[in-house]
């Protein structure tokens, strides 16, 4: 299906509209703060440089955050991952005592924010003394309601022949999950993974309450520390390439997995 050329181009209209923020941050990362201190309205005309990037990589630290990211991230993102899919095949395929009673309770975790239970997990973790440690960082972020809710409407939209003939061969409930629905749900793993991944990279305000050593910072808590006072710093095109820096790894998980990301939502907008 084409679309009509006026609503190609709204569609353009949009796209550029949305872009045009994240290019004033990347002309700003190629800008010295010394230029930019004077005067913003020339981003988009050189002189450009890389000494903020150069600076970033010179900031031993850096590194450090990065690594502390990555576990954090992909540690979230794979206890996610098994989790809402053991329990997605659970709820979609097994009959169980008041298995849609605890659905219903877990999707009620859907409507209750992060900011109600800050203080009862911080306080939760400090009597066990686990503040400051990946553990305590990963942890909570892998109770995730949505992705138990999408990998349970994902197993429900695959037909129930596929199983029981796999049954009737002889084959385990976990085979029939690790060998024969599993693989048929990447689309939708891919999908959640790269939600999960996102969430867990940006999020700022669990590992600021809980990651207070700097060596456990993760990279946006460490980017924050550099810069203890915006409306006085001198480093604007710094604070850019910083930015810009943060979102290069969500960007490149982007197009590796966009495949599955278009499959996806193809695959639920058909059912």
């Amino acid at each position: 299906m084409r679309l009509h050329p006026a609503a190609l181009t709204l569609v353009i209209i949009g796209a550029v509209i949305m872009m045009i923020p994240l290019l004033w941050v990347l002309g700003l990362s190629f800008k010295s703060n010394a230029e930019l201190l004077a005067d913003t309205s020339r981003v988009f005309s050189p002189p450009y440089t890389l000494e903020n990037y150069l600076n970033i990589f010179g900031n031993g630290e850096v590194f450090r955050w990065i690594i502390n990211s990555l576990i954090v991230s992909l540690g979230m993102t794979t206890g996610v991952l098994v989790i809402s899919s053991l329990a997605g095949y659970a709820f979609a395929r097994l009959d169980f005592p008041f298995r849609n009673l605890i659905f219903i309770i877990v999707l009620l975790g859907l409507a209750v924010p992060e900011q109600a239970v800050i203080i009862a997990r911080h306080q939760m973790f400090s009597a066990v003394e686990m503040h400051n440690t990946y553990f305590a960082l990963i942890i909570p972020g892998m109770a995730t309601p949505f992705g138990v809710f999408l990998m349970t409407q994902y197993f429900k939209a695959i037909p129930k022949d596929i199983d029981e003939a796999a049954l009737l061969d002889g084959a385990s409930r976990f085979t029939v999950f690790w060998k024969v629905l599993l693989p048929l749900t990447i689309p939708a793993q891919a999908t959640l993974g790269i939600f999960v991944f996102l969430t867990a990279w940006n999020d700022y305000w669990w590992p600021l309450i809980s990651g207070t050593n700097k060596e456990m910072f993760t990279l946006t808590v460490g980017i924050a520390s550099t810069q203890q006072n915006f409306a006085q710093t001198e480093g604007l095109g710094f604070l850019m390439s910083q930015a810009v820096f943060a979102a290069l790894p969500i960007l490149i998980v982007y197009l590796i997995f966009q495949k599955y990301i278009i499959q996806a939502v193809a695959g639920a907008a058909g059912r």
